[in-house]
């Protein structure tokens, strides 16, 4: 029956008697669970927000950028200058206000973007 319940989503299995401070600590522990998951979808949600509002072409070259690819690699498979990569890119990193060219990474995984995604 314990199995079951952890599976199921409990946090802690009760067996009686069991002391007061136990069912406390069990309800102090899945709060403070269900703050950090809020939390991460919270934040999950804002992420996605600033990525919905990139363009097309910047969301092209953000997929491209995190992929690994240089601009100028970028700019052939896209058929356009270098120079307008790098705007584009600069553009990205301000609107997903991504600190390192890593941050932007990292927001690609949370985001679940393929590599190379357009």
């Amino acid at each position: 029956m314990s199995v079951k319940a952890m599976k199921s989503g409990a946090v802690e299995f009760l067996t009686k008697p069991f002391q007061d401070q136990d069912l406390l600590d069990a309800i102090r522990q899945a709060l403070d669970r269900d703050r950090v998951a809020r939390q991460q979808r919270s934040n999950l949600a804002e992420l996605r927000k600033r990525y919905d509002k990139l363009t097309a072409r910047e969301r092209e070259v953000m997929g491209l950028v995190v992929s690994g690819m240089l601009n100028k690699q970028i700019a052939f498979d896209l058929g356009t200058s270098e120079i307008t990569v790098k705007i584009h890119r600069g553009h990205v990193m301000r609107k997903m206000q991504a600190g390192s060219l890593a941050d932007l990474v990292r927001m690609a995984a949370k985001l679940e973007l393929s590599p190379g995604k357009k």
